[in-house]
This record gives C-alpha cells, sequence and structure tokens, in this order.
C-alpha cells in the first residue's frame, strides 16, 4: 500500500502541513492572538511540542479523512477495478479473512499517517521553537517526557477514530468497482457529520457522529487530563467500527465477485 506513488504522494503532503505551520508562524513571529479552549496553534512559538498538536487539529477535518477514504477505495473496489479480486479468492482465501487483511491494512494506514503528522511537526517544531515543559491547557507545567507520553496517546486516539472511518470506507468499498466512488462517498460522509456537528438545533445528534469527538484528545494537554470525553470518543469509534464491519462482512460474503 505505501509503495503506491500516490500514497507516499498523500504522506507528503500530510507532513507539508506541520512544517508549513511551523515555517509561516515562526516568519510571521508569533501564533495570533491567544483563544480560549485548545487553541494550540496560538501556542506554538512558546514551545514546540505544539506544533504535532496544532496539526493534528489543522488536519483531522480534511487531510487526514482524505488519506483514509483514499486507501479505502484501494481495498475492495480496487481489486475489482483491476481484475483481481476473484484470482485472490481462488488461491484460495476465504472472504472473511481478506476482508481482515484488508481491514488491519487501512488500520496501518491510520497509523502510519498520524505517526507522519506528529513526527513531522514535532521536527519542525523542536527545530524552530525548541521543546520545553509545556504548559497545559490547566495552567499548570507538565515536563518534556510527560508532554510527548500525552502526544503519542493523543495520537493513538485519533487513529482510533479513522479506524472507525476506515470501517465505513471497507464498507463503502464492497458496494462498487470503482475506487474513486468510494473516496468521494467516504469524503462526503465524513464532511456531513462535520457540518452537522456544528449546528445547534442537531444536537440530539452529536453524541452520535463519528467525528464530534475526534478533537477531545486535547483533554489529554489538561493537568491531570480528562477523560470523559475521551472515553466516550472511544465507545462511539468502537460501535462505528463494529457496525461497518459486520456490514461489509455480510455485503462481501454474499456478493458475486465477477472481475
Amino acid at each position: 500500500m505505501m509503495s503506491r506513488r500516490r500514497n507516499q504522494m498523500g504522506l507528503l503532503v500530510l507532513a507539508g502541513v506541520p512544517v508549513l505551520l511551523a515555517v509561516a508562524t515562526k516568519l510571521s513571529g508569533g501564533g495570533g492572538e491567544h483563544g480560549g479552549g485548545a487553541d494550540f496553534i496560538s501556542q506554538v512559538t512558546q514551545n514546540g511540542l505544539f506544533v504535532p498538536l496544532a496539526s493534528l487539529t489543522l488536519e483531522l477535518t480534511l487531510f487526514l479523512p482524505m488519506a483514509l477514504a483514499m486507501v479505502s477505495g484501494d481495498a475492495i473496489a480496487g481489486e475489482a477495478h483491476q481484475g483481481t479480486l476473484r484470482y485472490l479468492l481462488t488461491v484460495p482465501v476465504s472472504r472473511v479473512r481478506l476482508l481482515a487483511v484488508k481491514y488491519l491494512a487501512l488500520v496501518f494506514g491510520a497509523f502510519v499517517a498520524v505517526t507522519v503528522v506528529l513526527a513531522a511537526g514535532l521536527i519542525a517544531g523542536t527545530l524552530l521553537f525548541g521543546a520545553r515543559p509545556m504548559i497545559t491547557l490547566s495552567g499548570t507545567t507538565i515536563g518534556v517526557g510527560a508532554g510527548l507520553w500525552r502526544l503519542a496517546i493523543a495520537g493513538l486516539y485519533v487513529v482510533a477514530g479513522l479506524c472507525a472511518l476506515a470501517a465505513i470506507g471497507l464498507f463503502v468499498s464492497t458496494l462498487t468497482e470503482q475506487p474513486i466512488a468510494v473516496t468521494v462517498a467516504v469524503m462526503v460522509v465524513t464532511s456531513a457529520m462535520w457540518i452537522a456537528d456544528q449546528i445547534p438545533q442537531l444536537s440530539f445528534l452529536h453524541g452520535w457522529l463519528l467525528v464530534d469527538r475526534w478533537p477531545a484528545f486535547a483533554d489529554l494537554i489538561r493537568q491531570p487530563p480528562v477523560w470523559d470525553s475521551i472515553v466516550q470518543g472511544l465507545l462511539v469509534d468502537g460501535a462505528y467500527a463494529v457496525v461497518f464491519l459486520l456490514l461489509a462482512w455480510a455485503r462481501f460474503a454474499g456478493k458475486d465477485i465477477t472481475s
């Protein structure tokens, strides 16, 4: 999966955002006005450790979901489009096993994508602003080591959300033989959920939306960390993953493979 030129270019784009953020902030001489809440961008100049956190915030709404949407299109639909799917199933490989392998590949892709964002942000932030004890959103200070641990946990939390999105992508990939259709469908679903999450009149739906608690990783940058939203987010992620993996299995198990 990572050997494909398109996916390599996608990783370069993911890595470019934190570098661009760090360089632009450095050249501008500041991070702008300090806002409330998890305004990581305004704290970038104070500590390079905030660059990867700010980068996650920026990429979570578009670039990371887009990366997952693209590789989701390759999962089943891509094989069908290239005419290799039926040959994979005559090796012999059971459909359940093939589906599991494809999903694990998507999980690996999510992990690599988030790791690239964090690593690029950490390197760029440290080089341009240095790494020092982190002032948390609660106003207290934690050491560099503790900050790095929380950054790693934040990354894993984001990966969990993307894994749930990957389950949606895998299901859609069993419905069509056109990879681009999968990419578009996953991005439409993700964008629709982000939009719905911003509409107060739909507040009764917010807790059920996959993306609603994706930004909750910011609660890890408090002292002590606040776990309520994170746990709720993981439960929603797990529910989406289970439901759509079952739907993918139900669809793929009875699908007539002709290509």
